[in-house]
């Protein structure tokens, strides 16, 4: 046998990067994380809350075997960092929860057809070429009036919950134009960056890229967009793949070293926080190239509010609310950037959304793997984000725009922090963002 796959005598866990008990001792049970937790909101079960998980890592070091109850109380965990936030003894739950999931990915055997749904999406999502096949498909079938019929039906409700969500979440398509490889700075420049254009938001949502390039672009920012970019790993990594995951930052690092630039930007909340944590995941073979990568990784917000801006805001009069992705607020710790952002827009009427910390249900993949508690949580936000009256959702996360959208029934438009400063500095019609609900 292998380290990865030796059993050692704690039993449920193998020796290759195990949760760390000095890190699972830090947990004091306090209870501060109960009423952040997602899951212990919708349930009320100890065991599905982070102190409760905790508990269950403890018990599989000391010897308990992986069982699989142990294994769906891992399962059911959103990875939101939620309990992290609003830990007073600073846990670091979000490596613990990332080791565990690598070992239950490793250790508990699935059923087949958990097997082949998990086995389906990862041979999907993370490759963009492939998300590009199914465009034109799944554009024909939207329009042909099919889809509406589908859902009507309930037929893939009842054949399967997982499906009728991937069916679901596909947000409506229009014609793919992708990003130059190179957009030059307006006026003088001010920095050399990089650009993350990812893998669900390249395909599904291009005019997010095109919105975030001119507006660094505007911002006085050379903008390269490397052609040999792929997958960064994010995917694979919050839900277990390690070592899937590490290909693909290795694959990243690369290519974004080639680029020589002087700050790496993502626009995608999930992507952000996974580059951001390479050093963690990368620490037995190039942590000294991870952390070098990691450094000049940006959100968008981020970024811009750092430079500070430079192109002139023009008005947008629009009730407009924003939703912390989980990745960026909780993971990240960005938070006030994007508000800075939206408030430096004239005649735009932001407003706060009840219960910001809770997780909207998406969390990656998520929303497909355990559709039923991401309906509900989905219904949650919905009805938070339509209390404040708002006629456009803003948010920084592609998964959270398909998951709250769906979840709204697309009453409400839903637009990235990029579309918005986008039309605010290019002057354009307020209506463009708001009547595409």
């Amino acid at each position: 046998m292998t380290d990865r796959t030796a059993n050692t005598a704690t039993g449920a866990f193998d020796a290759h990067h195990p949760p760390q008990m000095e890190l699972i001792n830090d947990c004091v049970h306090c209870g501060f994380c109960l009423n952040t937790c997602p899951t212990y909101l919708l349930w009320g079960e100890e065991m599905d809350s982070p102190r409760g998980r905790i508990y269950l890592m403890k018990e599989g070091l000391e010897g308990e075997p992986l069982t699989p109850t142990m294994a769906e109380h891992f399962d059911r965990c959103l990875g939101c960092m939620a309990c992290v936030t609003s830990c007073p003894s600073g846990v670091a739950y979000d490596r613990l929860i990332e080791a565990t999931r690598a070992q239950v990915e490793r250790r508990h055997p699935r059923d087949r057809w958990s097997r082949l749904l998990r086995e389906t999406i990862f041979a999907l999502f993370p490759y963009p070429r492939r998300l590009r096949a199914l465009r034109g498909p799944l554009r024909l079938y939207q329009r042909s009036g099919l889809a509406a019929q589908v859902r009507r039906s309930g037929l893939l409700d009842r054949l399967s919950p997982s499906l009728a969500a991937m069916e679901s979440l596909a947000p409506p398509l229009d014609k793919l134009r992708g990003v130059p490889e190179f957009v030059p700075a307006r006026g003088k420049r001010r920095a050399v960056v990089g650009m993350l254009t990812g893998c669900v938001q390249s395909v599904f949502f291009p005019e997010v890229n095109r919105a975030t390039a001119r507006v660094l672009a505007s911002e006085g920012c050379d903008v390269v967009v490397p052609r040999s970019q792929g997958c960064c790993g994010a995917l694979s990594l919050h839900t277990g793949r390690e070592e899937e995951a590490v290909g693909f930052a290795e694959r990243t690092i690369e290519t974004f070293e080639r680029a020589g630039v002087d700050a790496i930007v993502v626009n995608a909340a999930g992507c952000g926080s996974a580059m951001k944590e390479y050093r963690f995941l990368l620490a037995d073979t190039q942590s000294s190239r991870a952390e070098a990568l990691s450094a000049k990784v940006r959100d968008l917000s981020e970024l811009l509010v750092e430079l500070g801006p430079a192109a002139e805001r023009g008005p947008l009069p629009v009730r407009a609310a924003y939703h912390d992705a989980c990745h960026l607020s909780h993971a990240q710790g960005i938070r006030s950037q994007p508000r800075t952002l939206l408030r430096g827009v004239p005649e735009l009427d932001l407003r706060e959304i009840a219960e910001p910390e809770v997780c909207c249900g998406s969390a990656g993949v998520y929303n497909l793997l355990q559709p039923e508690a991401a309906r509900d949580l989905g219904e949650r936000k919905a009805a938070n984000v339509a209390a404040t009256g708002a006629e456009l959702l803003v948010t920084a996360n592609p998964g959270c725009a398909m998951q709250i959208s769906v979840a709204l029934g697309r009453r409400i438009a839903v637009a990235h922090v990029a579309e918005v400063l986008d039309a605010s500095i290019r002057g354009l019609d307020p209506r463009t963002l708001v009547e595409r609900g």
